[in-house]
């Protein structure tokens, strides 16, 4: 019998604060011309999770439109409490602009599990006739503390119709201690996989505890 467990809202939305005392003030939305934005993409559509030490590296890319082709491209990053991401490279090719972002969590993230987790692109694009346009919020997207989940399923194997008892710990990054920690009160995911399946299927869903561990049984209703 084949099981598995996972969160139930994957990579569960934390606390992020970036260069929080040097963040700019925001440029209001303006336009001149005819120009317009087209498609922004954060981090290739995902959401952006950084951990408690690996050095987390993604790209925001902002396309454009005018008659006149793109010039250049000023790309920030906002979040509540003032939380700020600015660019270390940008460049533009064709009607694309792509910026990149890096964030250290010991260095930009200390002590600030106390910042939500929705984020702004803020962009001005200038075109090669002089049209600009300049928007605050672009794309919203969620920069994330990273989540992990263990489990084991016991005992192994279980025939048809006897209780198998799944423990496990769900746990969160924590940017004030940059370890990992019981992430209480979250629903997780039982799901099973029957013999010859391509999917996996929910059987139950549990909450983890108030230290982030869970326990729970099923019966072994088939082959696995």
């Amino acid at each position: 019998m084949r099981m598995r467990t996972t969160a139930a809202t994957a990579a569960v939305v934390g606390a992020l604060a970036l260069s929080v005392l040097a963040a700019p003030s925001a440029q209001a939305d303006g336009r001149y011309g005819d120009i317009t934005i087209t498609k922004v993409t954060v981090n290739g559509g995902e959401n952006v999770v950084v951990g408690t030490s690996a050095v987390k590296k993604f790209s925001v890319t902002v396309t454009a439109k005018d008659d006149s082709g793109i010039e250049a491209a000023d790309i920030d990053l906002r979040g509540p409490a003032f939380g700020y991401l600015s660019s270390s490279d940008t460049r533009c090719s064709g009607n694309t602009c792509t910026a990149k972002f890096t964030v250290d969590p010991k260095v930009d993230l200390l002590y600030s599990n106390d910042v939500a987790g929705t984020w702004y692109v803020g962009a001005w694009v200038d075109a090669n006739d002089g049209d600009f346009i300049s928007t605050e919020k672009a794309k919203s997207f969620k920069f994330q503390r990273a989540s992990r989940l263990s489990a084991n399923a016991s005992p192994e194997p279980v025939k048809k119709g006897k209780t198998l008892t799944v423990t496990g710990k769900l746990e969160r990054a924590n940017w004030d201690t940059f370890k990992y920690h019981g992430y209480t009160k979250q629903p997780v995911k039982l799901q099973f996989k029957k013999k010859g399946a391509k999917s996996y299927t929910t059987v139950k869903t549990v909450k983890t505890s108030s230290t982030g561990t869970l326990k729970t049984t099923v019966k072994a209703s088939a082959d696995g």
